[in-house]
């Protein structure tokens, strides 16, 4: 869990047909560029090596301007020809990994997951179940997905880039981008776009999970919160119920249907807390829960003010929702 949290992301380890075209396309870009830092550093060196040559001769009488038809091949051919044949060259291999991350269409992929911006942690659905959660996106391996994105708010970007390029989410409409992965595994990913004060602390989990698992883990998301067991838990409940809490999150099979944070449903079986921010354990959430300005300043849940005794039935009913 805390090497997740610091996940690398390194767009130069593909593990998408869409993210190794893209890492095909930066090399592309590289060689090109040291193409055109070459030609021209050549051209420079040339250029200073026919100015200090030897002086006047009597060849040169015969001749004023020698070199110059050598010189005139040097330029257009290096500086013309081949400039332009490697920006030409460079410009169609973008063009073709372009039409490869596009938008898929919607008879090409076998999921469709919409994903919903917010300041500052990412809202997942599952269209056709009830399944939602937060800053965790599982996938089928192996599988098309079409990621549908959106924002509650500002400009977002979703970016995973070991899968594929980034998409920005756009007020009033919503994009779509290819999901896939080619092996097992948890992908980070993260808000690629400026968008206030905990920006950097917007990311994402994207775990690719066999057919098999996948389906049981949508299974059990979409099923209502277990009923609490135990006099802690269910102390736990009604404190989470009758407080601030169930005003700002939904836990579904209860009445709490707040909107304004992640839904908590099965928030136990999540990996990090805050978009990422911390791992999911029992200390951490109960910081969350009454410092979360400490934690993620500038957020919106405010810090909770609750006794000991509160605080510990919370987190033990917090805990029971797998």
């Amino acid at each position: 869990m805390l090497s997740e949290l610091a996940a690398p992301q390194n767009v130069l380890h593909p593990h998408s047909h869409a993210a190794a075209d893209i890492a095909n396309l930066f090399w592309w870009m590289m060689g090109g560029a040291f193409i055109g830092l070459a030609l021209v550093s050549g051209l420079l060196i040339w250029a200073w090596v026919r100015r200090n040559r030897r002086g006047f001769t009597a060849a040169d009488a015969e001749d004023p301007h020698p070199g110059e038809k050598a010189g005139w091949f040097v330029v257009v051919g290096g500086g013309v020809v081949l400039a332009l044949a490697t920006v030409t060259t460079v410009f169609i291999v973008s063009a073709k990994v372009m039409g490869v991350t596009e938008a898929p269409a919607a008879t090409s992929t076998a999921v469709t997951i919409d994903v919903i911006g917010h300041q500052w942690w990412w809202e997942v659905r599952y269209p056709g179940t009830t399944a939602v959660t937060a800053n965790e996106i599982h996938i089928p391996v192996r599988t098309r997905v079409n990621l549908v994105v959106s924002t509650d708010d500002v400009i977002h970007s979703f970016w995973v880039p070991e899968l594929n390029r980034k998409i920005d989410t756009i007020n009033g409409q919503t994009n779509r981008v290819l999901l896939y992965a080619n092996r097992v595994g948890v992908y980070r990913g993260t808000c690629a776009e400026y968008c206030g004060l905990q920006h950097a602390h917007m990311a994402m989990l994207v775990l690719a999970q066999p057919l098999a698992a996948y389906r049981a883990w949508l299974r059990g998301q979409a099923r209502p919160a277990a009923a609490p067991a135990g006099t802690l838990q269910r102390t736990g409940e009604r404190v989470f119920l009758a407080g601030a809490c169930s005003s700002c999150h939904t836990i579904r099979g209860t009445s709490a249907h707040g909107f304004t944070g992640p839904d908590l449903t099965h928030v136990a079986s999540r990996q990090t807390l805050a978009a990422v921010t911390i791992p999911n354990r029992r200390a951490d959430l109960g910081d969350w829960i009454v410092d979360s300005q400490h934690v993620k300043p500038g957020n919106e849940m405010p810090d909770i003010q609750l006794s000991g005794r509160q605080l510990q039935a919370v987190v033990a009913y917090l805990e029971h929702l797998r």
